[in-house]
């Protein structure tokens, strides 16, 4: 039995498309708390995070929008999610993918104070390594994985706390890399399974590889789970729409692997914009995912009306 601790992200400054804010709400109305109940989780639902003050920062790059807000969103949620890492596990509820500055900072920090080294997995059609300077978009959803991995030019960005090494991270699914970040990526220990790599070797075996590299280290395991990582014909609530990603029994085989493996210590659910979704399809999805990381087997889904 583990201890879910459930925390609203309603973050929408990451990108510009509007909608993600609604997503905490959709997974609620999607009955998340209570899938988790009913495979015998206890939950904690510690409402939706605020971000403080706002301030006046800027950067060198006038592509970058909505600066001071997502800072404001990062400050908070590293600290809300430090508190919920020694209480729980805790289930960050986006909100876009911004979300994660935050949502890993404080996760890293708290495996760092345990002595334990942390590992990512980053279910996802993007890899979001773009720094603030390299970003031509502007959006900062793009930007947390290379956050987390310390690479430099994230001032104003408060100084990530224990950068987690190259080597500890894991792309599983991505499919839309632009030139700044596929330069970046070449330069890195970070392993990369696109969905090449997957079409030819299937998802088990790239996942069980990465996943008992955590098991030998001792590691934990944060997963951040973009709804992206999915096909669009599965899931299509989100911005950022990229065909060929994971079919619904490919979602659930990684979720189930995850599982199975007892390594994840807390999970982003990101990029969710219900606006764009179809009578909560995409919000129930992802919920059924969460539900085979927490221990639901294909067998035991139940049947649905027609």
């Amino acid at each position: 039995m583990t201890h879910c601790i459930l925390i609203g992200a309603p973050v929408d400054s990451g990108q510009q498309r509007p909608g993600c804010l609604m997503g905490p709400a959709a997974y609620r109305v999607a009955r998340i708390a209570e899938v988790l109940k009913a495979l015998g989780h206890t939950v904690e639902d510690r409402g939706d995070v605020a971000p403080g003050p706002l301030g006046q920062e800027s950067c060198a790059n006038p592509a970058v929008h909505s600066l001071p807000e997502t800072l404001g969103w990062t400050r908070a949620l590293a600290d809300a999610s430090a508190r919920a890492m020694a209480d729980g596990l805790p289930i960050f509820l986006g909100g876009d993918h911004s979300l994660s500055l935050g949502s890993i900072h404080g996760v890293a920090a708290h495996a760092a104070a345990a002595g334990r080294p942390l590992f990512v997995l980053w279910l996802d059609a993007h890899s979001d390594i773009h720094t603030l300077a390299s970003t031509e978009s502007g959006n900062l959803h793009g930007t947390p994985l290379a956050y987390l991995a310390g690479r430099p030019g994230f001032a104003p960005f408060p100084p990530f706390p224990a950068p987690v090494p190259e080597a500890n991270i894991c792309l599983f699914g991505i499919r839309s890399v632009d030139p700044a970040e596929h330069a970046a990526l070449e330069e890195t220990e970070i392993t990369v399974n696109d969905m090449r790599v997957l079409d030819e070797q299937g998802f088990a075996a790239p996942m069980r590889d990465f996943l008992n590299r955590v098991q030998a280290a001792g590691g934990m395991l944060h997963v951040s789970l973009d709804v992206d990582f999915l096909d669009p014909s599965v899931a299509p609530a989100v911005g950022t729409t990229v065909p060929g990603g994971a079919t619904f029994r490919e979602a659930h085989l990684v979720c189930e692997l995850i599982h199975e493996s007892g390594l994840m210590c807390s999970l982003d659910l990101v990029e969710l914009n219900p606006f764009l979704d179809d009578r909560g399809r995409t919000a129930r999805m992802m919920v059924d995912l969460v539900g085979s990381l927490m221990g639901r087997k294909v067998f035991d889904r139940p049947t649905r009306a027609g």
